[in-house]
């Protein structure tokens, strides 16, 4: 009798153990068992089928992918060749039990309803939009004009200081950047912006936003500062961010963890005037990192926010990269408010940073694109025009604490929306 030979092989499978057994003279059942074993070792946990059948002598299974065949097995011998032999089969075309052909609908199923690359299911679209937009040319013409005449009313601080805080990469820069470009009318990297892991912005840099055509400046300075980190000393520290919050930390001032700001630090600013303060906060966290955000980071935003409550400014956010979540809407930007997992992750980010999602508003920042676009421009307006209306909130909450403390005539409560009283 002539030697027999079994021999199985893998790829893509460097855990598998490759399997080649041999003897001069095997007997029949012996070879048979040898693979079988083998086989069955593997193919319990990888969910292919094995089965004896009768007519070859090499029996083979073909790859799932094209290629050569995930293994073979072969058994040499003229007096063995109307034995039965072992042949392996795909799980595709293999007899299913009940359990796995459930199993494998079940997961078919779920590959169709999600989209690769989206965490939630963004292809599904609700009834109707959950915030209502106008996408119009007229509206955008509106919200430029509105935002471009804005003034604070306040003659201490004729201009609006809005500070934005958020991790490396979420969007800070962008934003400023994709404000400025609306009102130029073509895409301008007015604020730093890079895609490196660290921190591009080192310093206190603010950006006063010009109007229309450049004919001249705005009511709205958006200050940029160092992201934070995901600990204490691998960004912006509590410390620094209340520091530019109360308007002592001067123009220009590079951040350092090692060096908080101090009395002693040049430039410093001892007695900060109302115009030198942070009339707003706006929190910027990437829609696309939400849910990888650390945990510790949430404690951070829990604990800023905690304490610029107690400055009396109001804060907001923004929820940046949003066609980086739903299909839908980065093919169109005006289903944003039709987006079911725009909806769960505002939710999300909710939670996150522990305010309300009537806070928080979605928004796409210009990157690779070179000209602006008219549902880009008005969802930017839109969230200016949101930031601006706490930033009254502010000024109106600081005339009435000035009104009880006897610094301030009651006469003087004409403050803001073009001078309309309100009593609160």
């Amino acid at each position: 009798m002539e030697s027999g030979i079994v021999s199985l092989s893998f790829r893509q499978n460097s855990n598998t153990p490759v399997v080649d057994a041999a003897n001069s003279s095997p007997s029949r059942s012996s070879l048979r068992l040898t693979a079988a074993f083998a086989i069955q070792r593997h193919f319990c946990t990888t969910g292919m089928a094995f089965s004896f059948s009768k007519p070859s002598i090499l029996a083979s299974a073909a790859s799932p992918v094209p290629g050569p065949p995930l293994f073979s097995i072969g058994a040499s011998s003229e007096n063995i060749s109307s034995e039965p032999k072992l042949t392996a089969t795909p799980l595709s075309t293999a007899l299913l039990t009940s359990a796995n052909r459930s199993a494998k609908e079940k997961n078919a199923s779920k590959k169709q309803e999600s989209t690769p690359g989206f965490p939630f299911e963004g292809n599904r679209k609700l009834e109707s939009p959950w915030r209502r937009v106008q996408w119009t040319e007229e509206q955008r013409e509106s919200l430029m004009q509105s935002i471009s005449s804005y003034r604070t009313k306040c003659e201490e601080a004729p201009q609006a200081r809005v500070l934005l805080l958020g991790p490396v990469g979420s969007g800070k820069s962008s934003f400023i950047s994709s404000v400025q470009s609306v009102f130029d009318g073509r895409v301008s990297n007015r604020a730093m912006v890079g895609s490196s892991s660290g921190s591009l912005t080192k310093k206190l840099q603010s950006f006063t936003i010009r109007g229309q055509k450049r004919e001249g400046c705005t009511g709205l300075i958006l200050c940029d500062v160092m992201g934070l980190g995901e600990a204490e000393m691998t960004g912006l520290t509590l410390h620094d961010a209340l520091s530019v919050i109360k308007g002592h930390t001067p123009e220009g001032h590079k951040f350092s963890p090692e060096q908080p700001v101090r009395s002693e630090t040049a430039g410093y600013v001892k007695k900060p005037s109302l115009q030198d303060k942070i009339h707003c906060v706006v929190f910027v966290v990437d829609a696309s990192k939400v849910l990888t955000y650390p945990q510790s980071l949430s404690a951070t935003f829990r604990q800023l926010r905690n304490h610029i409550s107690d400055l009396g400014v109001h804060q907001v956010a923004l929820l940046t990269h949003v066609d980086k979540i739903c299909p839908e809407t980065a093919n169109d930007l005006t289903q944003v408010y039709n987006s079911c997992g725009v909806q769960q992750m505002m939710g999300k980010a909710a939670t996150l940073l522990g305010m309300a999602t009537s806070y928080i508003v979605p928004v796409k920042n210009y990157s690779a694109e070179l000209d602006v676009d008219l549902d880009t421009d008005v969802l930017l307006l839109s969230a200016v025009n949101h930031i601006l209306q706490y930033v009254d909130l502010f000024f109106l909450d600081s005339t009435a604490t000035e009104q009880q403390s006897g610094k301030l005539p009651a006469t003087n409560n004409l403050m803001l929306n073009g001078g309309v009283d309100k009593v609160w």
